[in-house]
């Protein structure tokens, strides 16, 4: 059983968006926004999914770690949790422009 630890996957987590941010901005002028949006929230989507089958698959007795379970469950509450932050971001820059005096 290999043990997991908490800081390792947030280190890794935080590189990996640093990594994924770097790139968008190297290639700012041949990515679009709306499919970079698009992959964002389908890895979310993946996350939550890979949680999900994890959960059941120790409820049903195939997976024995429960740490690795609960680990998988707070990597995909991050995520949502990120990306609802960026939409309520997004969303009240939105209002903030539409607010504006012409």
């Amino acid at each position: 059983m290999t043990k997991i630890d908490g800081n390792i996957i947030q280190n890794n987590l935080r590189t990996d968006v640093l990594n994924k941010a770097s790139k968008v901005l190297d290639n700012k002028n041949s990515i679009e926004f709306s499919s970079e949006i698009h992959n964002a929230l389908k890895e979310v989507a993946d996350t939550q999914t890979k949680a999900n089958q994890l959960t059941k698959d120790f409820e049903l007795g195939k997976e024995t770690d429960l740490t690795k379970v609960v680990m998988q469950q707070q990597v995909a509450n991050i995520a949502f949790q990120l990306t609802l932050n960026v939409r309520n971001k997004v969303l009240s820059s939105y209002r903030d422009i539409m607010n504006m005096p012409v």
